[in-house]
């Protein structure tokens, strides 16, 4: 079975009604491609940090519940797709750094980031967990932003048996050493060398979606991208806004990626350290 998987490329800010519009437009344009699968970027409710060193905490992005009625709009506009949103969710004092997987019949599967970069440290709580979940384009994990720089988190989704995984991203571009051009910047090399990496490690399709435009001093590479399970890319935006779309026999593709080498099988947890 092939599925259509879109990587979304936009930018998003805090007006909620307008984000939502955007979502909307974006689930129109990729539904008139025959997608399957959509991957938005993370914060795309709401939006990312305006100062990722000292987050001001009267500016942060609104909060919502895992309930709230903005989450069931998203799943409304799905209707038929599958589409992941990262958002700001509110548990009680706490917050998270948070995605969510929909469709029109509700919600699929969630997850809270777990790898927080110093400055997200004080504005969310970090998640404990990854966990892949089942959808009708296959079987799903999230990783959120700074997730995928560690390689254990893609693999414990792969491990749980995540035959997709859909990377949201707010990445920006340097915050110590910027490059005169996006192409020759540090992030944008590590950006894209992650996705790449993730994928061919684990033998899974990738669905990287990033954040564009900037938002006070952060520039937000975009970069979308759908990766083949050998970490080939199969269609990218670069550093425009607008949707990556790949069709891909997932379960064809896996097969002949681990015909010969099947990297999960052949772990050898045994001989790995865990601790430092």
């Amino acid at each position: 079975m092939t599925v259509r998987i879109a990587a979304a490329a936009a930018h998003f800010g805090r007006d909620l009604e307008f984000c939502l519009s955007r979502i909307g437009k974006l689930i129109d344009d990729a539904r008139a491609q025959g997608t399957d699968l959509l991957v938005l970027p993370n914060a795309a409710l709401g939006g990312y940090l305006a100062d990722l060193r000292h987050p001001d905490p009267d500016a942060l992005p609104p909060a919502l519940k895992p309930d709230d009625p903005l989450i069931a709009r998203v799943a409304g506009l799905a209707a038929e797709m599958t589409v992941c949103v990262g958002y700001c969710e509110a548990d009680g004092n706490a917050r998270y750094n948070a995605a969510v997987c929909v469709t029109g019949d509700g919600v699929l599967g969630r997850h809270r980031k777990v790898h927080l970069p110093a400055g997200e440290t004080a504005a969310y709580a970090p998640g404990d967990r990854f966990d892949a979940f089942d959808t009708p384009a296959g079987r799903l994990g999230l990783l959120i932003d700074y997730d995928k720089t560690f390689p254990e988190a893609a693999r414990s989704l792969a491990l749980d048996g995540a035959q997709i995984i859909g990377c949201l991203s707010a990445w920006p571009t340097s915050l110590t050493n910027r490059a005169p051009r996006m192409a020759q910047d540090r992030q944008a090399r590590l950006f894209d060398l992650y996705d790449q990496a993730r994928a061919a490690e684990n033998q899974v399709v990738l669905a990287s979606a990033n954040q564009t435009g900037t938002l006070a001093g952060l520039r937000f590479l975009g970069q979308s991208k759908v990766v083949g399970p050998g970490g080939e890319i199969l269609a990218r935006t670069f550093g425009k806004a607008g949707l990556a779309v790949a069709e891909v026999d997932v379960a064809a593709e896996l097969d002949r990626a681990r015909r010969i080498l099947v990297h999960l099988d052949e772990l050898r947890f045994d001989a790995y350290r865990t601790r430092r």
